[in-house]
């Protein structure tokens, strides 16, 4: 029986997936590997896949290829949403030995060590709804800042998508767990936490809720900040706004819109109409000062025309926001949107996204330009020949020249120059 002793990783997609790849290379030291770099030769070679968009699923099978030409030795592990709902396929890549389904891959090391030889092993079974806990924490040793699950899954199933096929349906962490966790990250060097999950606004305990989560992080020593990722509206708890005024809780907050046109929102089953979102978007940037907003936008819909389009544009240009990320619609086998009429061809979602990323573009700099001469912390993260790159809790990058180490340091700069998608500053 062959002996592993070198693994690799690489992740595509969201920040829960690197959350849980970092764990998951916890749990591989744990059984005696080496970790090693993705870019060199490893026994195994573990991805941790993503379906969002058919971009995620064409990454897999391209890095797949790229791995057994380069490094035909290495025997390959696909991992998550891909390999939940599409395992049959990924299991005839070559190169493949293993794929592992959501419910299932934290257990990867015990499944290589029981499956060494033989074909190709599928292990994708039906993901529980009850609550979990983490086999290992998601401390991150090539990242300053450490994302830390606490939900998984989602109920709402919007039209285009198929998470709730690929990762179930909601359920929440542990509070006691989750909160062990963060001590641990806090305690092997992490300032900032960022809290990831699915819908991570639906997470529950009890009578306990997001909110409380926030004010528990809030009291742990050693902890500088937290910040939220990804969070629906409709989810939002009370006090948010309130608890971001006490220094921790980055000042920060990204909702996904996905339109600003009603009629295209219906057709999503989205749980919000535009005028909902745009009062969220204005009443947030009232409360809390600085504040960074960004939203998702999806173009391309089933039935969006040029008309239903430019409400998009246009609610998008007239809100305070500080960026958006702009996706092309792409059919997913589980998503409900592939039987709807009214198909946009591709030239055409090409075009409406070039549009967006110029509108989002101009409103980074519009707010850049807000912060130019002001004194903010940053959060010093990696150097490239000389210059510091690092993150304001409101999360515009900023970069400083310097000469002694910044890793991880909270350093306080005056912000002077707009640099594209940064802004230069000066150490003060």
């Amino acid at each position: 029986m062959e002996e592993f002793h070198t693994v690799s990783f690489h992740t595509l997609g969201c920040r829960l997936n690197q959350a849980e790849t970092a764990a998951l290379q916890n749990r591989f030291r744990a059984a005696g590997y080496e970790i090693v770099d993705f870019s060199e030769p490893a026994d195994v070679v573990v991805i941790n896949t993503c379906t969002v968009t058919e971009h995620g699923d064409s990454d897999t099978r391209r890095l797949v290829h790229k791995i057994h030409r380069e490094h035909g030795r290495a025997q390959i592990a696909l991992i998550g949403c891909q390999s939940q709902i599409q395992g049959e396929v990924l299991c005839r890549l070559p190169g493949v030995s293993w794929v592992a389904g959501n419910a299932v891959k934290m257990e990867l090391p015990e499944i290589i060590r029981s499956h060494r030889d033989g074909g190709p092993l599928l292990i994708a079974p039906k993901i529980g709804r009850g609550p979990f806990t983490m086999p290992a924490p998601a401390i991150d040793r090539s990242h300053t800042r450490a994302n830390l699950k606490i939900q998984d899954g989602c109920n709402f199933f919007c039209a285009f998508c198929e998470i709730p096929y690929a990762r179930g349906r909601s359920r929440s962490r542990d509070l006691s767990d989750l909160l062990h966790e963060a001590e641990l990250l806090a305690a092997a060097g992490h300032q900032e936490i960022i809290l990831t999950g699915v819908n991570l606004g639906t997470w529950q305990q009890d009578d306990r809720r997001l909110i409380d989560i926030l004010r528990a992080l809030a009291a742990l020593p050693g902890l500088e900040r937290i910040r939220i990722s990804s969070i629906e509206m409709t989810t939002l708890p009370d006090g948010l706004f309130t608890l971001m005024h006490g220094g921790r809780l980055c000042r920060f907050l990204h909702v996904p819109a996905q339109s600003g046109s009603d009629a295209i929102l219906k057709a999503m089953h989205r749980r919000h109409t535009a005028g909902q979102f745009a009062d969220l978007i204005r009443h947030a940037a009232a409360e809390v000062p600085g504040i960074g907003l960004g939203t998702d936008i999806l173009v391309g819909f089933p039935g969006e025309t040029e008309a239903l389009f430019e409400e998009t544009r246009a609610l998008l240009d007239a809100l305070p926001l500080a960026y958006f990320h702009v996706f092309s619609y792409s059919e997913r086998n589980h998503a409900r949107s592939r039987l709807l009429p009214g198909k946009v061809d591709e030239e055409t979602k090409i075009r409406r996204s070039k549009v967006l990323r110029a509108l989002s573009l101009s409103k980074r700099h519009a707010y850049f330009r807000r912060f130019l001469g002001s004194e903010q912390t940053v959060l010093f993260e990696e150097e490239q020949r000389g210059v510091w790159s690092g993150l304001t809790d409101t999360f515009i990058r900023v970069r400083v020249h310097s000469p002694e180490p910044l890793h991880n340091q909270l350093r306080r700069v005056r912000l002077e120059k707009i640099d594209e998608l940064s802004v230069l500053g000066t150490l003060i």
